[in-house]
């Protein structure tokens, strides 16, 4: 039985058969996901919230991606809170940074990454990070603006190496493998994965992006959470029963509103 923790189910790839790829997911043995809230950025901050609030094996988050870090205007901090002090939504992300296609200003999305983890700290909810070519500034600021809260954090869809896993993981990160782990040309990715302890480790599968070996290059769905989970339960060399029982025991632990999954 897994659990996605991390997909975006409310992407317009899905538009035309969403309720038969969360059956599908279902069936597959996915007990639960996790619908990321970030969509096309503000105003509307409310597209997982409005799938959790349809099926009750689906729980949201909310956050500005650093992506749409320039449409961060003073009303987004309030609609932000307001929607993080809400039950089903167990997490704010994804946030951080992202050096790789630039869309907004890298100042601007230093800032926001920073004021989103400070009104994180305030609902004492975890906070789900996106980093891309920016590992040193992002994990610089976690030191800096997060680590002292003693909350909990995701390192989403890892795509680091031993070294980068070994600094997020000493930041007190949970690091989520994603169908980037079955691919080929990941081998950094997989030691990083060798060298996680099973009690900080998530599985996901980033829907509908990076689909897992043997679906690479067609569109990803929660379902296909179970075929990233076996293959790397077969690198940790461990039954890939035991590893949906460990990561979806990790999944309540870090979003306690989840517990009755």
């Amino acid at each position: 039985m897994w659990i996605d923790s991390h997909c975006h189910l409310d992407g317009k790839r899905f538009d035309e058969d969403r309720d038969a790829v969360i059956e599908r997911a279902l069936n597959a043995g996915v007990t639960t996901m996790l619908a990321i809230g970030t969509g096309d950025g503000p105003p509307d901050l409310d597209v997982a919230v409005r799938l959790a609030d349809q099926y009750p094996f689906i729980y949201a988050s909310v956050g500005v991606h650093p992506h749409d870090a320039a449409k961060w205007t003073a009303d987004c901090a309030p609609a932000v809170r307001e929607r993080l002090a809400q039950r089903r939504v167990v997490a704010l992300g994804e946030i951080g940074l992202d050096y790789h296609y630039d869309f907004s200003p890298r100042d601007v999305q230093q800032r926001v990454f920073i004021e989103q983890m400070e009104i994180a700290a305030e609902a004492r909810k975890p906070i789900l990070i996106h980093t891309r070519e920016a590992w040193d500034d992002t994990l610089g600021l976690i030191e800096k603006h997060w680590t002292r809260t003693g909350l909990p954090g995701v390192m989403h869809c890892f795509t680091g190496g031993p070294a980068e896993a070994e600094r997020a993981l000493a930041l007190g990160f949970t690091l989520s493998f994603s169908g980037v782990v079955t691919y080929p040309k990941a081998p950094d990715v997989r030691e990083a994965a060798l060298l996680t302890p099973l009690d900080r480790m998530l599985v996901e599968t980033d829907a509908p992006y990076l689909a897992p070996v043997p679906f690479r290059g067609k569109r990803n769905e929660p379902a296909y959470v179970a075929r990233t989970g076996d293959m790397l339960a077969a690198l940790l060399g461990i039954p890939a029963v035991e590893l949906a029982r460990r990561t979806s025991e990790n999944f309540v632990r870090l979003f306690p509103a989840a517990a009755s999954v």
